[in-house]
């Protein structure tokens, strides 16, 4: 096994390890603020999206398991049926500028219009600031915020941790439940589960 491939399955494995903490966001409670600037450049605050559902999306499309969502089309799907319904997405990119697999903006913004993705903006975020608010540990890391601004669900895409795009078929899509939950004003049955996937390639601030 080459050692690139061994990184990503040691940096998978420790994601999975880890505990069910959120930093400082928890599910429950108001959701962090924060202000990002897009891959065009412009500022894009939580605050903009007061009174609807929001769901934020950790990518890094150097990381395999972002590739298994995205070049099945299965996360494109799931953002294109939160968009039918006026939920905002907001695909975060917390990866470090000084790590190897890092994209400028326009070379995210490039790869998101390649994938055909549905997110309503794509956030950069090298400075870590949004994701360690957030707590965000791996790629893809999901959240997802509820009118009044109160975090409802934070944890996996859906309920099988591999690389393998032929378990997205019998993997219960946990942001859709979720979605679907809170749109019909119930609480989220599973409001926390563990995610997984690459390890978020932060900066030493």
């Amino acid at each position: 096994m080459n050692s690139p491939t061994r990184r990503t399955l040691i940096a998978a494995a420790l994601a999975l390890a880890a505990g069910t903490a959120f930093g400082n966001a928890a599910v429950g409670q108001p959701a962090p603020a924060f202000t990002a600037t897009d891959t065009n450049g412009k500022a894009v605050s939580l605050a903009d999206f007061k009174g609807r559902h929001v769901v934020l999306e950790w990518v890094n499309p150097g990381c395999p398991y972002v590739v298994k969502h995205y070049g099945s089309g299965n996360m494109q799907g799931t953002q294109r049926e939160a968009a039918a319904k006026g939920v905002v997405w907001l695909s975060v990119n917390s990866t470090a500028a000084d790590a190897r697999d890092f994209l400028k903006p326009a070379e995210m913004a490039a790869w998101m219009q390649q994938q055909k993705a549905a997110a309503t903006a794509t956030l950069m975020d090298a400075d870590g600031k949004v994701g360690r608010a957030y707590g965000a540990r791996t790629t893809p890391h999901m959240y997802i915020i509820d009118p009044a601004g109160k975090l409802v669900y934070a944890g996996a895409i859906d309920s099988i941790p591999s690389g393998r795009v032929a378990d997205i078929a019998n993997a219960t899509n946990h942001v859709k439940v979720a979605l679907a939950e809170s749109l019909a004003g119930k609480p989220v049955s599973t409001p926390v589960t563990r995610p997984y996937g690459c390890s978020v390639k932060y900066s030493s601030m």
